[in-house]
């Protein structure tokens, strides 16, 4: 990663670690998910309100580390209004990005996501920041079940 883009990195995920956005209960959810880290206790319930096929409305609460909590903020912003196979499709895009690094092909399909490449540097803070998608990834699918990064 460059030196230019690791400093981004940090700074948007203290950025969004100390002011979240999105960072509330949301009224008339048509659908929740929880997420759990049982190792660090990253923990949050996200929110979401459907409109038809399209995420009209999306927000979290809970607490976990900077990264999970940036992470999740980030989330919330780059899939509202997007449809559910527009999120999905960047679901699987962030988790490459964050699981694999980056890479040019990778960098361009997350857009201003790109600032989450930073933790492939970090095996351990993975799933620190990828939590919020797996809780994304049940919520879109509606699965009633606690997403784990176990």
């Amino acid at each position: 990663m460059s030196a230019e883009l690791d400093d981004l990195y940090q700074e948007v995920i203290l950025d969004h670690g100390r002011r979240p956005r999105n960072f509330h209960r949301l009224e008339g959810a048509t659908r929740e998910a929880e997420g759990l880290n049982p190792l660090c206790g990253d923990h949050y319930r996200l929110y979401l309100r459907l409109e038809g096929d399209r995420i009209a409305d999306i927000a979290f609460e809970g607490q976990g580390c900077a990264i999970s909590k940036a992470s999740a903020s980030l989330m919330t912003g780059a899939v509202k209004g997007r449809t559910v196979a527009e999120a999905e499709r960047l679901f699987g895009a962030v988790h490459r990005l964050i699981t694999e690094g980056p890479d040019p092909e990778r960098l361009e399909a997350v857009g201003k996501l790109a600032v989450l490449s930073g933790v492939s540097q970090f095996p351990t803070r993975v799933k620190c920041a990828s939590l919020a998608w797996h809780t994304l990834h049940n919520a879109l699918g509606d699965q009633g079940q606690v997403a784990s990064t176990e």
